[in-house]
């Protein structure tokens, strides 16, 4: 008997059954492999920098879907406009504008976006390279996703 394939709504992809023994970090690189293909979405950055701390907001559009990469540090973050379901090892959780939280070393999420979101996070150092800094507080990914959805279904969109 063929093992059926159930749709998860935070990937946007159907993930087999056979690979429910895969860890986390592997079910997210799988799902970063095939949203790599696809039209990717423009999430504008702002940096922000103070002495001794770096300040990075993202926004992202409504409907999209969003992998983080692999952070290395502990730090504050902030959804400061917005909803997103997000997806973590430890389970699914909404966070709703205003939130504050921390991030602990080790976190990767996979977030749905479902209304205009901008996240910000702040970061102890005194680098003021952005690239530099995101090599000190993550890990380099293998993709880069940003994958438009529609109801849970990936759709066309052309790149910005």
């Amino acid at each position: 008997m063929q093992n059926q394939l159930q749709p998860d709504w935070m990937t946007g992809v159907a993930i087999n059954q056979d690979h429910a023994d895969h860890s986390y970090g592997e079910k997210i690189e799988a799902v970063g492999r095939v949203w790599a293909e696809l039209p990717q979405v423009s999430c504008p950055l702002i940096h922000r920098f103070t002495p001794g701390m770096y300040i990075r907001e993202i926004f992202m559009p409504k409907g999209t879907m969003v992998i983080s990469r692999k952070h290395l540090t502990e730090h504050p973050f902030i959804v400061a406009k917005g909803h997103a379901s997000v997806m973590t090892e430890s389970g699914i959780e909404h966070f709703r504008a205003p939130y504050c939280g921390v991030t602990k070393p080790g976190t990767q999420r996979v977030l749905n976006i479902h209304e205009d979101c901008v996240w910000i996070t702040c970061h102890a150092t005194n680098e003021t390279d952005p690239e530099r800094i995101a090599a000190l507080i993550t890990e380099e990914p293998t993709f880069r996703p940003v994958a438009p959805i529609d109801n849970g279904k990936h759709k066309e969109m052309e790149n910005p």
